[in-house]
């Protein structure tokens, strides 16, 4: 048995879940895995996520300059290797009458979580027609308009321990962060050389005015990853709280429109134009009718750029999951994204950015890298 099975065995005893079967759950990109605990009928999850897997999260009172020292996650805004976050945004959640995990037992020394097992009805395998599809979305959206009727809060009590997180905001360090994963990890990969400084330039010159046109008078918690893969169905519950709530370590405070885009844009299955164009309506029209100053084309003006921004961090990621993690299979969600950003970039206001890409990437590129 090794340090970590010990470890593992230690916290579930303590917890009171001796003797139960353990059966871990396929992995995903992160360094966190799960473990499902079963005994008399009865199910729990175990989150593991070692202290040392990961670099370190991003500081609350950094500046842009030691974050970008500090590396990617600090200037992401990830979580890090420290599973407090998702304790204390679970929390939050559920005091909003949403369906987060219930914590059930933790050591946060260890990285060790013991939560509320919401079962295997993940939405994304739930879709099996249209009839299905729709219904779930709508929750979905329903959900989303809950958590954006509270401001997002500046600290999160985690349960069980002293002291809070923070909420940290979405902001042009992290998004920029975000965005040169195309052309540290993307473009190499497919062009076969680095992007050169002078092109490097235009891009970052593209984005900024962009991204500082996004309205940020209305910040809401962003949850980051909300889409079917991470939403599960829980039928017997009511409402909004129909939607079971994975994968927000990493929520910050932002803009509403996020989640919304995460959803509908989502990279591991197609969603349709109609299907997105309907819950974005769903959506705007709950919101006008909650408050008339609601500005509708200012919505979908940080819709857009949001999606953009997106689904440019994702086509990153998953090369860079290719070459630096060897793990391949997710260059097959490229050309999905390719076809997002596609459209995304039609929006008007994102025209130099739109030029960029059609200057630097040809449509050979917009494919599965390495086939």
């Amino acid at each position: 048995m090794s340090d970590r099975q010990a470890q593992i065995a230690a916290f579930v005893d303590k917890a009171g879940w001796a003797g139960a079967e353990l059966h871990p759950l396929a992995g995903d990109a992160s360094t966190r895995r799960y473990v499902r605990l079963a005994r008399r009928g009865g199910t729990a999850m175990l989150m593991d996520q070692p202290r040392g897997a990961e670099t370190a999260a991003c500081p609350p009172d950094a500046s842009a300059d030691e974050r970008r020292k500090l590396g990617y996650n600090a200037m992401a805004r990830l979580a890090g290797p420290d599973c407090r976050p998702f304790a204390a945004v679970a929390e939050h959640l559920r005091r909003l009458g949403l369906s987060a995990p219930e914590i059930i037992a933790h050591d946060y020394a260890n990285g060790f979580l013991l939560i509320e097992d919401l079962g295997d009805g993940r939405f994304a395998d739930l879709i099996v027609d249209g009839e299905a599809e729709r219904p779930l979305y709508e929750t979905a959206i329903d959900t989303l308009l809950r958590l954006h009727q509270e401001a997002a809060p500046k600290r999160l009590a985690v349960p069980g321990a002293a002291g809070d997180v923070h909420l940290l905001g979405y902001d042009p360090v992290a998004m920029e962060a975000e965005v040169l994963l195309l052309p540290e990890w993307f473009y190499p990969a497919a062009a076969g050389k680095p992007l050169d400084a002078g092109a490097r330039d235009e891009y970052l010159a593209a984005w900024r005015p962009a991204l500082a046109r996004l309205p940020t008078d209305h910040a809401v918690m962003v949850l980051r990853d909300y889409h079917a893969e991470n939403l599960m169905w829980l039928p017997m519950r009511g409402g909004a709280s129909r939607a079971g709530l994975l994968d927000f370590q990493d929520a910050l405070a932002g803009s509403p429109a996020y989640d919304l885009i995460s959803l509908t844009e989502d990279a591991r299955r197609d969603v349709s134009v109609d299907l997105a164009e309907a819950m974005t309506r769903r959506y705007i029209a709950a919101r006008r009718a909650a408050d008339a100053r609601f500005d509708e084309e200012a919505f979908r003006f940080a819709a857009a750029l949001l999606a953009a921004q997106r689904n440019t961090k994702i086509v990153g990621i998953f090369a860079r999951l290719w070459k630096r993690d060897g793990k391949p299979r997710y260059t097959q969600f490229l050309p999905r994204m390719w076809g997002y950003l596609a459209r995304d970039l039609n929006h008007p206001a994102l025209a130099p950015l739109k030029a960029w890409f059609d200057r630097h990437v040809p449509e050979a590129w917009r494919g599965t890298l390495g086939n």
